[in-house]
């Protein structure tokens, strides 16, 4: 096969999954279709190598990676995510509940290893799937490498629906307190918010013009580096994964003023480098075969079904300690299965379901959407990866 139609028909099925997202409003995952959609291909006329033969191949993901981990690192700002300190415990609580849900009961119905893959792609998103199974698949698990992948695409089935159901519920209550007088309008920064004047504090003396895409592709690549080296350098003593410390290393970088927040998209780099991202991480599938799948199914279905209720129980009992409502803990909780965009979008779709009056929509955003924010920053951007990082050792 040619190399730019492999890489046409690779982007084609990345479109047809947005394009379905986007009609459907979200509730039918774009990875959903996707994984389908790769399955289907190499199951007919896909060749094996479709996606190095599109021109990704390992190398060119392996440094995808470490870029983006390390501009994830750059989204965290400790002021604002001070703000959201009940968010922040009910985020972590409802990651607790996924484990301790699986790694008891999850662990007398399947295997240790099994159990181990499905923890960290069920509390965040794309890289923590990737990094578990790169490592199940450096193990010589094939199935659970596949695993890894298919519960990432599948779990948006059931965060979406429920997120819907339980926002509904505390937007409808919201909204009542406002109408009677009872609930304010809170002016609280999100990760979204305007960023600070000056962010390159190691730089603040460099002409703007001299900062070019390039420049801030090379300090990003620094960074990637010095987690890399740190990684080698302890693995003697330590052995911790080099995206782990991307992730940290990234923070300190923003925090320094070396590098500036999100400046992957300042580099005009993050598009490019999740489509990457995200055809290596369907190229995982190539192993997969119908008996496969079959095979995968009813542990699919039972770790999300217990991962959710983990979540629930725990996000309940915190919610409870803080004085949070029990729909809003429930839904903060939830974003670990799908994160950013999606917890955006549907927090969005829920308050103009509920009214049309734009100061109602002002007083609702104001309550929902920061929480529903920063849970899905915490779980997917930072905790999913440290676990991974963590767990993907013992496979």
């Amino acid at each position: 096969m040619a190399q730019m139609l492999a890489l046409v028909i690779v982007v084609a099925v990345l479109f047809i999954g947005d394009l379905v997202s986007v009609r459907t409003k979200a509730w039918i995952p774009s990875v959903f279709v996707c994984a389908v959609l790769f399955l289907l291909g190499y199951w007919t006329f896909f060749p094996s190598d479709i996606v190095a033969t599109a021109g990704i191949p390992p190398a060119v993901a392996s440094m995808m990676i470490y870029l983006l981990i390390t501009n994830m690192g750059t989204l965290l700002s400790l002021q604002q995510l001070k703000e959201q300190w009940k968010t922040i415990l009910i985020s972590l609580a409802g990651i607790l509940g996924i484990v301790v849900a699986l790694f008891t009961i999850g662990a007398l119905i399947f295997d240790f290893k099994t159990v181990l893959v499905a923890i960290p792609p069920l509390v965040g998103g794309i890289v923590s799937a990737l990094i578990m199974s790169e490592g199940a698949a450096d193990a010589g698990l094939a199935t659970l490498s596949v695993f890894a992948i298919v519960i990432y695409a599948m779990q948006g089935f059931a965060g979406y629906p429920l997120t819907s159901i339980v926002l509904n519920k505390e937007g409808k209550r919201l909204l009542a307190k406002y109408r009677k007088g009872e609930l304010a309008v809170e002016n609280s920064s999100t990760l979204s918010d305007t960023e600070p004047k000056q962010e390159l504090k190691l730089f603040r003396k460099l002409p703007e013009k001299y900062n070019t895409d390039y420049f801030k592709f090379f300090r990003l690549a620094i960074v990637g580096y010095l987690a890399y080296l740190t990684s080698t350098w302890l693995e003697p003593i330590v052995s911790i994964s080099p995206y782990v410390l991307c992730l940290l290393f990234g923070i300190i970088g923003a925090s320094v003023g070396f590098l500036e927040r999100q400046v992957l998209q300042k580099a005009n780099g993050f598009g490019i480098a999740i489509l990457v991202l995200m055809l290596f991480v369907f190229d995982g599938l190539k192993v997969a075969t119908p008996s496969m799948m079959m095979e995968i199914l009813y542990p699919l279905i039972v770790c999300i079904a217990l991962g959710v209720i983990g979540m629930y129980i725990f996000s309940f009992i915190i919610g409870k300690v803080l004085g949070v409502s029990k729909e809003m803990a429930f839904a903060v909780s939830l974003t670990a299965l799908y994160g950013f965009p999606a917890d955006y979008i549907i927090t969005n779709e829920v308050i103009n379901s509920l009214t049309e009056d734009e100061k109602e929509r002002e007083a609702l955003t104001s309550h929902m959407l920061p929480p529903m924010l920063v849970g899905g920053f915490i779980s997917v951007t930072i905790v999913s990866v440290i676990l991974a990082g963590f767990f993907v050792g013992f496979l």
